[in-house]
């Protein structure tokens, strides 16, 4: 992408991720989905493929392909052919919007660029505004797995759409050269973020029954575009069973924050905000433990979190997901539940004076133990390499930044005490690396959240957190640099389920009925 203005671009790629699905956890209990005629057959006039319920039986679990349709849910069926007509058409109209609203001859490509490009290349890497980079690229991708996901395709299926399009939008959609960050953030980080954004729209839709409400419909299309889009033009064709009753626990907060302390070694080169409106939607999908519940497919567990300000120089202060790519669960007598594997992330971090984001794949585990019949504790460890870029923000110059290989790590803990509190704590942290990219700089990135939270009545709770984020650089010819920034805030909390998302086994405390 060019040099266009951060604010004005993430208006344009970037709106819908502000106003995610807060009434996802509104929308009450999930109405199960019953199976149609199971003996349905692909029409000679249409190019869908069908796929028919396997067996489920304690002799034959069936397969375990992300294509898997359990017993009970209505044949699968998918179709190749419209998305490798809307991602084309897609990239062309958002051509045509840059052209008229960019004043930039970038976007004055034609069928002479694309060859260019195809034939000549080059790829390198680009230094256009970070947020571009980070955060408008992965929602482009989001868009064209979208495209994919929404006509049936699985999630490996739709990944590689998502990059298809990401290679026709470089060669063919800007004049510059192609960027091997862009591949990365827009194919990879893109389709992870557009799984679950897929995810969250289906949810809306399946707890509106079989006919759900005009609201739930435009709701959806909000949270996935593509996903709205081509329910509108194939009706249930492609009806999503995406959910199958995963255990989930969202989770809204509005509140204020107070910066309490920042340090730079080179000294502040802006001002800081110290105090601000801040906005914050998260959901865990699948956690572990649900009776029932399997982890057939990509993301079948995930958590994502995303958090806005008032901000207009920094909109998106955090964006963070991490999801369950391939694994299996496991368990430990009766009090522990869990799931281990490979997991995908994409994270973006922009604590005012510095930034990072990362597109990564970990090993890793989530699970939950019942310490007693009203004490859960909720855990995930994680451990990776990804692909990641770090620097100042963009206050300072939009090209103060570097790629590398990023070596990362995660732990998480949620002590869950009954029904009335939550103690909720995660320590992150990246190592961009000069490895793997032009360049001699290396940023060790570090963030700490924690968080206690009282419920107070029925789904509503109040909360204090407080977030540590410290960098230390280390760039050629210049002088090391330490920056750290410290926030405490307060804020309302309108959670998913009165349990804070502790989910019930064997002879542990039951749930709600319409907590999932």
């Amino acid at each position: 992408m060019p040099r266009v203005p951060v604010s004005a671009a993430m208006k344009y790629k970037g709106v819908a991720l502000c106003l995610l699905p807060v009434v996802i956890s509104a929308t009450g209990s999930m109405v199960r989905l019953y199976a149609v005629d199971t003996n349905v057959k692909p029409s000679s006039a249409t190019t869908d493929t069908v796929t028919q319920p396997t067996t489920d039986t304690g002799e034959n679990n069936g397969p375990t392909s992300p294509n898997r349709v359990l017993p009970g849910e209505p044949p699968l069926r998918k179709n190749y052919w419209i998305p490798a007509v809307e991602i084309p058409s897609f990239l062309l109209i958002l051509n045509g919007a840059d052209r008229l609203i960019y004043p930039h001859n970038v976007y004055d490509s034609n069928l002479t660029t694309f060859k260019n490009h195809f034939l000549h290349g080059p790829w390198q890497y680009d230094n256009d505004p970070f947020n571009i980079n980070q955060v408008g690229h992965p929602y482009q991708g989001a868009t064209m797995f979208g495209f994919a996901r929404s006509s049936g395709l699985n999630f490996w299926e739709s990944l590689g759409y998502a990059n298809a399009g990401s290679v026709l939008w470089k060669l063919g959609g800007e004049t510059d050269a192609p960027s091997i960050n862009d591949q990365i953030t827009t194919g990879q980080a893109g389709s992870i973020l557009g799984e679950e954004l897929y995810r969250m729209a289906s949810l809306v839709l399946e707890r509106g029954g079989s006919q759900p409400d005009a609201w739930r419909e435009w709701f959806a299309a909000f949270i996935s575009p593509p996903t709205g889009l081509n329910r509108l033009i194939f009706g249930d064709r492609f009806k999503p069973v995406e959910s199958r009753h995963p255990a989930t626990f969202t989770r809204v907060e509005l509140g204020a924050t107070n910066t309490v302390s920042v340090r730079d070694s080179q000294g502040l080169s802006r001002p800081i905000a110290q105090n601000g409106a801040t906005g914050d939607f998260s959901m865990a999908y699948g956690l572990p433990g649900k009776p029932g519940y399997r982890y057939i497919r990509p993301l079948d567990y995930f958590n994502f979190e995303i958090a806005g300000t008032a901000s207009t120089t920094n909109s998106f202060p955090v964006i963070l997901t991490r999801g369950l790519l391939v694994g299996v669960p496991y368990e430990q007598d009766d009090h522990y539940r869990g799931v281990w594997g490979l997991y995908g992330s994409y994270d973006y971090m922009s604590p005012q004076i510095f930034r990072v984001s990362s597109t990564a794949a970990s090993l890793g585990t989530t699970g939950q133990w019942w310490l007693s019949r009203t004490v859960a504790l909720q855990d995930t460890a994680m451990g990776g390499v990804g692909f990641g870029a770090a620097g100042v923000t963009s206050g300072e110059q939009s090209s103060n930044y570097h790629y590398g290989a990023t070596p990362q790590g995660l732990l998480a803990l949620r002590l869950i005490l009954g029904d009335r509190m939550m103690l909720d704590t995660t320590a992150r942290e990246y190592y961009v690396s000069n490895v793997g990219a032009p360049g001699n700089a290396t940023d060790n990135i570090a963030r700490i959240d924690a968080s206690f939270m009282v419920r107070v009545w029925h789904r509503h709770a109040v909360g204090i957190q407080y977030v540590y984020t410290r960098r230390d650089a280390d760039y050629a010819h210049l002088p090391s640099q330490v920056q750290a920034v410290s926030t405490i805030g307060l804020a309302y909390n309108f959670l998913g389920d009165r349990h804070f998302g502790a989910v019930a086994w064997g002879d542990n405390r039951v749930n709600d009925p319409d907590d999932y």
